[in-house]
């Protein structure tokens, strides 16, 4: 075997449409090449340019897939990370709000503020062991909740090829086009045409997705699903907008969103048994309803096979996971379990040796960095 490199990203450097084309162009002669691939590299460049436009108009753009464009998205808002994070081509690494302090709006920041203090009260009173630098993120996980969606506070890398980018484009256009101005669209569309703007110079007419009659995957345009749970599975429940966003870092399972009909929050476990704090929560966390905070409940779809959606469970069932994402994954854990146990022998037996506890009591595994919480209390932890 012989292994050789025939691009690769350089810090820096822009790559034109045009050297992308070309790139294209010799990424299509190797599907019909009648020599070695150093004939190829090396042939005419009217050659390469006549066979790209012809792969362009013909609708075969999988080789513009080889070509990839390292994007950095300063203070973008967090549902056009969650929009992009759902198209299965990508790579981003992307600012946390786990762990990092927001800087939204005004009318935000002062509910942020009031709640990351009485998150850091809660916390050292209910777990004194934990030392301060840990109490302050745990405190800003919770608070991000008051953080609107549509806030343009993320920073994120983001790796994505010349076809994948053009149809991005062209979801973009479709939804901004035919969508309803609802009250979410009409705050989610003018960043949809501000990323379709800032990227003009590398949109080529003829790479679209028309052919392929595909949207944004991100939203779900149908009202029901059937739950059903074999080799394959298919779940829908409420959850956060920051919950959802943690799950789509499993790119093998496949997520949609809906809003719901009714205004719902998710109420942090270190309040929920403190009837004052809960309500006070409530109050403050609608009074931003309008603007769509990270902690407002969505309606998820989840689909994908059982192994991956124990690789899900092997992450997620962590003392150092989101808590949410974490009793939400134990919960499908469960149900998986007990849909099995009398209809599908092998697939329940597959799944019981994950059922008894956090990710450390699985079989094989070895924790790098322990968690404070160990296998006993991972999934009772209120933080």
């Amino acid at each position: 075997m012989k292994i050789s490199i025939l691009g690769s990203t350089k810090p820096e450097y822009i790559l034109s449409k045009e050297e992308a084309i070309k790139f294209g162009g010799k990424s299509a002669g190797i599907c019909y090449m009648p020599d070695d691939i150093n004939v190829l590299l090396s042939e005419p460049e009217e050659k390469t340019l006549k066979r790209a436009n012809m792969t362009l108009n013909s609708g075969h753009h999988s080789v513009f897939d080889h070509t990839s464009y390292n994007l950095i998205l300063e203070r973008i808002p967090k549902i056009l990370a969650m929009i992009l994070n759902n198209e299965g081509m990508y790579t981003t690494s992307e600012k946390s709000a786990r762990y990092t302090k927001m800087t939204p709006s005004k009318r935000e920041e002062n509910l942020y503020e009031k709640w990351l203090e009485i998150y850091k009260v809660e916390i050292s009173k209910q777990y004194s062991e934990i030392d301060e630098k840990r109490v302050k993120k745990l405190a800003q996980e919770n608070a991000r909740g008051l953080i609107s969606v549509f806030t343009p506070a993320t920073t994120m890398e983001y790796t994505v090829s010349l076809r994948q980018l053009n149809y991005i484009v062209q979801w973009f256009k479709d939804y901004i086009k035919n969508e309803p101005d609802t009250d979410f669209n009409v705050q989610l569309k003018p960043y949809l045409q501000e990323f379709i703007d800032s990227i003009s110079d590398y949109i080529i007419p003829e790479l679209n997705s028309d052919a392929k009659m595909r949207k944004i995957s991100l939203f779900d345009e149908r009202e029901n699903r059937k739950e059903e749970f074999g080799e394959n599975y298919c779940t829908t429940y409420e959850g956060t907008f920051s919950q959802l966003a943690q799950a789509q870092r499993h790119r093998t399972l496949q997520y949609k969103m809906r809003l719901l009909n009714e205004v719902k929050f998710y109420v942090p476990k270190i309040i929920e048994h403190n009837d004052n704090l809960k309500q006070e929560w409530l109050n403050d966390i609608n009074s931003l309803a309008d603007l769509y905070p990270q902690g407002m409940l969505v309606k998820i779809n989840e689909r994908g096979t059982v192994e991956n959606f124990i690789l899900k469970c092997k992450e997620r069932m962590c003392g150092c996971a989101q808590l949410e994402i974490m009793d939400q994954t134990y919960e499908i854990l469960q149900k998986y379990i007990n849909n099995t146990k009398d209809s599908n022998e092998e697939v329940y037996n597959y799944l019981l040796p994950y059922s008894k506890g956090a990710r450390c009591t699985y079989p094989g595994f070895k924790c790098t960095s322990p968690c404070i919480w160990g296998a006993k209390n991972s999934l009772t932890r209120k933080i």
